[in-house]
């Protein structure tokens, strides 16, 4: 049995870091919104209690049951779980008389507490709140503080109950992943045996008694996710996995045979269908991103549909959701309104008559990289950078027609040849380039020219969440672009988007 920690979500926009960082320490963890509670809190050996934007002052503020938890289980509040914490409890919270944002540094830690065993005065923290805990509650001892932050952290006597008023799950709170550590495995005892390997074993036993001798179908995309959840679940029930790799005509150059070529070269029962055409057909003349994400969920459902029924009593869907999806689909406030329209999380239309499984679903990307290279995977495959769901459609401005996808097709494959032969692939999270609904002058030789302007993207980042755009060589984007306007028909523009996320996002649509 997996030891299993609970992280209550209050809406903090740093709720999957503490998921991440207490990942990274081989614990096992599972997110929840406040207000949706497990109804078996006795399979968790920890709690630990997120931040929020709410005050605990005001009316709207989140306000659990913790009667099952608090005193009984071991439980870390932060920032506002240490506020909730106290403010509930006889304490006092009132607002700072200057909103605590940004760095600080330890000034006093309690001696021979071994919550802060590792760390010292001066150990750097990062502060995000408006209010601050001015009294502590009942029957608590202070730990540590700051300069300004007189009670930054503190245990109630009796109970191994702890809050601190900082994030240690941030980069900036350098000690916090020790932190984490002292609080988990030395306080609560939880093992550290969530590694790739028991979950490649957990999960294929599981699945195995999930599926049985059904037959599973598969669409495959060519990117990470996909990939790995069908090599677990070819483990779990071989041959009787169906797999279907379609060409929506919007893939990189020359994507659809080689894909092909690379799983039907790791014994994945595969079959590829070329439906590019009638993905063009029904992004003829649209425009508007949200439309063509949906034209194109809409073909892609009705194609692997037909196709689906030529598999003979197939009864389950597999697909390669991870955690991030379905964190965001069950979030403190419902559903993110930043899932876009392709992603179908847990769901499908009722003419589908088959069941969801989704091995993935409680993995973040870099772990499912690692589940990968625990089963052999390729590393050339497991470091593909991520490509969106609509492909080319939502790198294409505008409408889309055969000609603007056969001018990006070149475009990217020059721009993304050009990161691996100089080396640079690897450093970078995710590239790609941009076809601009502008039109430039240009001259070529002795001849005027009025031609498309495409736009380079490379970014660094872990998750997607959060990306600064990488300072790529000049000498490498002069190389870039000469060749591409050199040598791709229709191009006689090239720049490089200098943005980060946020304000910007990492594709344009």
């Amino acid at each position: 049995m997996q030891d299993n920690v609970l992280i209550l979500d209050f809406g903090s926009q740093y709720t999957q870091l503490i998921a991440r960082r207490v990942r990274e320490l081989n614990i096992y963890c599972e997110i929840h919104p406040y207000n949706n509670l497990p109804t078996d809190i006795s399979i968790f050996k920890a709690v630990i209690l997120s931040g929020s934007p709410f005050s605990v002052r005001g009316e709207d503020a989140p306000h659990p049951d913790l009667s099952e938890i608090k005193g009984k289980l071991p439980l870390l509040g932060v920032c506002y779980g240490a506020q909730y914490l106290a403010h509930f409890n006889g304490g006092k919270v009132a607002p700072s008389s200057t909103r605590e944002y940004g760095r600080a540094n330890l000034s006093f830690i309690e001696d021979n507490e071994l919550f802060f065993e590792g760390l010292s005065a001066g150990s750097q923290v990062w502060m995000s709140h408006s209010d601050t805990i001015k009294e502590l509650p009942d029957r608590a001892v202070k730990l540590a503080s700051t300069a300004d932050v007189e009670n930054a952290a503190y245990r109630i006597e009796g109970e191994t109950t702890f809050a601190i008023q900082f994030h240690p799950e941030v980069y900036h709170s350098t000690d916090g992943k020790q932190l984490l550590e002292n609080f988990l495995v030395k306080i609560a005892g939880v093992a550290q045996s969530w590694t790739p390997d028991n979950f490649v074993d957990m999960t294929v036993s599981s699945l195995k008694k999930q599926l049985g001798d059904d037959k599973v179908v598969l669409g495959l995309s060519g990117g990470v996710d996909s990939t790995v959840a069908a090599i677990l679940l070819h483990k779990a029930i071989g041959e009787n996995l169906h797999c279907i790799f379609v060409n929506n005509g919007l893939l990189r150059k020359n994507e659809f045979e080689s894909v092909l070529n690379q799983y039907e070269g790791m014994g994945l029962n595969v079959k590829g269908v070329d439906a590019s055409a009638r993905f063009l057909d029904a992004l003829s003349g649209v425009e508007d991103p949200e439309l063509k994400r949906k034209a194109i969920g809409r073909v892609f459902i009705e194609v692997f549909d037909d196709e689906s029924q030529t598999i003979k009593d197939a009864k389950w869907l597999g697909q390669g959701t991870i955690y991030p999806d379905v964190i965001e689909s069950i979030s403190v406030n419902g559903p993110s309104a930043t899932i876009k329209s392709h992603h179908n999380v847990g769901g499908l239309p009722d003419f589908m008559k088959l069941k969801v499984v989704e091995p993935l679903r409680m993995l973040f990307k870099d772990e499912v990289r690692r589940v990968g290279a625990s089963m052999g995977i390729d590393a050339e495959l497991l470091g593909r950078h991520p490509f969106p769901g609509p492909g080319l459609a939502i790198r294409i401005l505008g409408d889309i027609t055969p000609e603007k996808v056969r001018i990006l097709q070149e475009v990217d494959a020059i721009f993304i040849n050009g990161l691996k032969t100089s080396g640079l692939y690897n450093k970078v999270w995710q590239a790609g380039a941009i076809l601009l609904p502008v039109n430039s002058v240009g001259v070529m030789g002795d001849e005027r020219t009025y031609e498309k302007c495409v736009a380079l993207r490379a970014v660094e980042s872990t998750d997607g969440m959060t990306a600064d755009w990488v300072h790529l060589p000049y000498e490498f984007l002069q190389k870039v672009s000469n060749e591409i306007i050199n040598r791709v028909k229709g191009v006689n523009r090239v720049v490089y988007d200098i943005s980060s996320k946020p304000p910007a996002t990492i594709e344009w649509e």
